[in-house]
């Protein structure tokens, strides 16, 4: 079932080593935070909203798989602005 939140992770890895290559910055930091921030996001979203759901499903396969792929989706939504938010600091910085 978490197939597509480490799908999601590895995404938001490479995406955000590819843009600070580009930006000339370090890559391995921007991946770790993006990775991190995605991370967190998940665990977030999983303890809070998810874990109550699913409970409320408990014989629906589609319903629990369903709502069990929120937690990637809000990651990467996360990672987006985390990543335009390092974008802005380094045109701010520079």
């Amino acid at each position: 079932m978490l197939f597509l939140a480490k799908f999601a992770g590895i995404a938001v890895l490479v995406w955000f080593f590819i843009t600070a290559k580009q930006q000339g910055e370090q890559p391995y930091k921007w991946a770790i935070i993006g990775v991190v921030g995605f991370w967190i996001a998940w665990w977030a979203v999983r303890l809070t909203i998810v874990s109550p759901l699913t409970g409320l499903f408990p014989n629906n396969f589609t319903a629990i798989f369903l709502i069990t792929q929120i937690p990637a989706v809000i990651g990467a939504i996360a990672a987006f602005f985390i990543r335009k938010k390092l974008l802005a600091d380094l045109a701010n910085k520079q």
